[in-house]
């Protein structure tokens, strides 16, 4: 089976609500500061969903109007400290978010795992497109087996995940090292790519993997999100599930359910 062509973000489904999910890890000095600084830009643009920030970085889901969210965004951009940093675009026809949340957390994904700095090292990654084509051909370009590894809890791989996934059996985030403990001889003589919705558990986990000798993990870049809007469903089975009103994205970005749609 071929891979096919690369997937357009035009494909997406159309929708009145524009929404973005994006994070960074990055070292910020005063959460507090940029908290009331992105509490007040969101609020005057009248934008919906959560930012989550911490010393180790940034990680938000929004949604709003077109033109006052992709504002937002440049604006983020146009700090140094996430002025590379990627966002994953999709539509809905109504904000999937009731109101506006922005929280200052000790981590932007709970992990409680020393020993890693996120914000200042980065696993290697694998970009979708790479990953299409060793899913077609079964192997990595060495031709080194793969394995494809699900950082996601037991709730969000019961809408889809890639086929043949490997899974855990985990309820939190904090319950992987654990469960990968328990695999590492199954991991061992593989190309292990990690994955996760957006890409932030992947990154943070697969640094921990490398970090206990697991020199053979990488980590998707961009995530599940990501590797749909750039190649679409190729070898994934499913829907990617999502931390919002819309519960679940197909690999066109289609919302499971389209909040504030008509259902008929």
């Amino acid at each position: 089976m071929s891979v096919p062509a690369i997937a357009s973000a035009a494909s997406a489904a159309a929708g009145a609500v524009l929404n973005v999910a994006a994070y960074r890890f990055v070292s910020i000095d005063d959460p507090a500061a940029l908290a009331a600084q992105l509490r007040t830009r969101a609020q005057a643009a009248d934008l919906r969903g959560t930012i989550l920030i911490a010393g180790e970085g940034i990680n938000l889901f929004l949604a709003g109007a077109d033109t006052a969210l992709r504002r937002f965004v440049e604006t983020l951009h146009a700090d140094a400290r996430f002025a590379s940093m990627p966002v994953k675009y999709s539509r809905s026809a109504a904000a999937p978010f009731s109101r506006l949340k922005v929280k200052i957390k000790p981590e932007i994904i709970s992990f409680r795992r020393g020993g890693i700095a996120p914000e200042a090292t980065r696993a290697p990654a694998v970009e979708p497109a790479t990953l299409a084509r060793w899913i077609g051909q079964g192997a990595d370009d060495t031709g080194r087996r793969l394995v494809l590894l699900d950082t996601r809890n037991r709730e969000e791989v019961a809408h889809g995940s890639f086929e043949g996934a490997l899974t855990l059996p985990i309820d939190r985030f904090t319950e992987l090292p654990d469960a990968v403990g328990a695999l590492a001889d199954t991991l061992a003589d593989a190309t292990v790519v990690s994955f996760c919705t957006g890409g932030i558990r992947c990154e943070k986990s697969a640094l921990w993997m490398r970090a206990q000798g697991l020199d053979n993990v990488l980590q998707l870049e961009g995530g599940i999100l990501g590797y749909f809007e750039q190649v679409g469903g190729y070898g994934y089975a499913g829907r990617c599930f999502v931390f919002d009103e819309r519960v679940a994205l197909d690999p066109d970005l289609a919302p499971l359910v389209d909040v504030g749609s008509d259902p008929d």
